[in-house]
């Protein structure tokens, strides 16, 4: 599934931290179960991160927030992005609770 990068309006480009990627919601329907308290999200490195899933997921904010993931997007040098042009990148599911992130 395509998911676009994402940032809350206290990211840091230094630690990395409120970034994330953001799940049309289609795609957080068909993929995602709401009785998952988490899923696991490996990036093209091999790291996983472990990410929190809040009641907001299922309401108005369908994001997969990490730092981790933040440092991966960081690291491919597409933070910070212009304004209203968030980076692409494909979510496949992996397994029971699993996906994989990579860029488009």
């Amino acid at each position: 599934m395509k998911v676009s990068g994402w940032s809350n309006s206290y990211s840091s480009k230094h630690t990395a931290a409120g970034y994330g990627v953001r799940v049309q919601y289609d795609d957080r329907d068909r993929y995602f179960q709401r009785d998952w308290n988490s899923v696991e999200v490996v990036l093209e490195t091999g790291e996983a991160a472990e990410v929190s899933l809040p009641e907001t997921f299922w309401t108005t904010c369908p994001e997969l927030k990490s730092s981790a993931i933040g440092r991966w997007m960081l690291d491919r040098g597409v933070i910070p992005w212009a304004k209203g042009k968030p980076p692409q990148f494909d979510l496949e599911p992996a397994g029971d609770r699993g996906f994989r992130l990579a860029r488009r």
